[in-house]
C-alpha cells in the first residue's frame, strides 16, 4: 500500500465520527459533498482520501453511512481491542483512565506504571499500579501494544527506551519533549501547551 499521510489518517478519524453521528440520527446515505460540508473540506479531498483504500459508494447514490463507517473503522483498526499501558499516573494519567470514549473504541487499559512509592500497589479502576520492576514481564503478560507516556519530560526517553526493549511499538507521548525511537516504532505527541500557544498566536495577530 502507498504511504498514507498523517493528515489523511486524521481526516479518516473525522469521517468515522461524522458517519457515526449520521448513523445515530438514522441517516442512511451521504454524498461526498455532504461529507465535505460536515468536515469543512472539499468533496475532492473526501474522494481522494477514500480512494487510497478502495472503491466506496456509487455515483449518484452516495455512501451507505453504516457500511462506510464500519469500513473506515476496520481501516483504522477499530474492529479489534487494543491493550494499553499507562506510564505516569498523575493528573493527566488519571483523566485518561476516566475517559470513557477510549473503552468504547476498543482501547483498553491493561497495565499502569508509576515511580511514586505511595502509588505503587494501589488500584485505579481495578488495575494495580506497578513499579518499573519486571516491566517487560507485565507488558508481555497483558499483551500491551500501545503505551501512553504521561511522565515528566526528563524521564520520557528512558521510559520509551525501556518499553521499546519490551516490544512496544506504538506510543502516545504527553511529555513535553521529543523522544527518539528506532525504525518500526511510531510515536504521536499530545502537547496541549503547544496548541494553546498556537491559539494565543492567532489572537495576538
Amino acid at each position: 500500500m502507498k504511504k498514507i499521510s498523517d493528515s489523511t489518517i486524521s481526516r479518516l478519524s473525522k469521517y468515522y465520527r461524522t458517519l457515526s453521528r449520521l448513523v445515530e440520527k438514522g441517516v442512511e446515505t451521504v454524498s461526498s459533498q455532504g461529507m465535505a460540508d460536515l468536515n469543512n473540506i472539499t468533496s475532492a479531498q473526501v474522494r481522494k482520501d477514500l480512494s487510497f483504500f478502495g472503491s466506496f459508494g456509487k455515483r449518484g447514490l452516495g455512501y451507505n453511512t453504516k457500511i462506510l463507517r464500519d469500513e473506515i473503522g476496520r481501516i483504522l483498526g477499530l474492529n479489534k481491542k487494543w491493550s494499553i499501558a499507562l506510564v505516569g499516573v498523575g493528573n493527566i494519567g488519571r483523566a485518561l483512565l476516566d475517559y470513557e470514549e477510549f473503552r468504547k473504541q476498543g482501547f483498553l487499559f491493561r497495565a499502569l506504571f508509576d515511580k511514586d512509592p505511595h502509588k505503587i500497589g494501589s488500584e485505579i479502576n481495578g488495575l494495580v499500579i506497578h513499579s518499573d520492576e519486571n516491566i517487560c514481564e507485565i507488558i508481555d503478560k497483558e499483551g500491551i501494544e500501545i503505551a501512553i507516556i504521561a511522565v515528566p519530560a526528563k524521564f520520557a526517553q528512558q521510559v520509551v527506551d525501556a518499553l521499546v526493549e519490551c516490544g512496544v511499538r506504538a506510543f502516545l507521548n504527553f511529555a513535553p519533549v521529543a523522544v527518539k525511537v528506532p525504525e518500526g516504532v511510531q510515536v504521536k505527541y499530545e502537547n496541549m501547551s503547544i496548541e494553546l500557544e498556537a491559539l494565543s498566536f492567532f489572537l495576538t495577530r
